[in-house]
């Protein structure tokens, strides 16, 4: 089944940020000064997590990609895609420096679906407008957060500021990263 290898993805995603939760946050974030010297804090910065609504929040969005990703058959290169997109979410964040700590998985979770989006829309039919309807959905709630504005900014029902750029540059990295795997009969 194609789908398994997504599932697995997103079940991944779920998982390390579980693991990562007792783990010290300032040891795991996206911290601009310190990405030369601590590099790999382009991957763990999506695990760690600030409150335990913010980390039940990025664990129901992979719930949801995961059966979107079940339900499209999504496969090996849209998880490839999103392994890829992962790092290159946090490396975004290096156009906004100011943005001086971020964790969580929303950025992710925002190039999964651009990832998935675009997946859909190379095919026929429903899917193609599923796939069109998710693309439009994502580029309007991203345009809405206003992401060129403040780096970060509180929301009703979250205990956390969240920081709309990341959900930019996810949604960025996941179609850039979709388009770096599209094989050449995908066009």
């Amino acid at each position: 089944m194609a789908s398994r290898v997504w599932l697995s993805l997103c079940t991944a995603l779920a998982a390390l940020s579980l693991l990562a939760w007792p783990l010290p946050r300032e040891a795991l974030d996206w911290q601009p000064t310190l990405a030369a010297a601590q590099p790999w804090r382009t991957v763990t910065a999506a695990f760690a997590h600030w409150t335990p609504i913010h980390l039940a929040a990025n664990l129901v969005g992979c719930v949801v990609l995961a059966l979107l990703g079940w339900r499209a058959s999504l496969g090996r290169r849209e998880a490839l895609a999103g392994l890829i997109a992962l790092p290159l979410t946090q490396l975004g964040l290096l156009l906004r420096p100011e943005l001086r700590h971020y964790a969580g998985l929303s950025g992710v979770l925002h190039a999964l679906a651009a990832i998935a989006a675009m997946a859909l829309l190379t095919r026929g039919g429903r899917e193609r407008w599923v796939g069109g309807g998710i693309a439009l959905g994502l580029v309007l709630k991203v345009f809405l957060e206003h992401p060129l504005g403040p780096v970060l900014r509180d929301t009703p029902g979250f205990d956390f500021p969240v920081a709309p750029f990341a959900h930019l540059t996810g949604a960025v990295a996941g179609a850039l990263a979709w388009r770096l795997t599209m094989r050449p009969s995908d066009k």
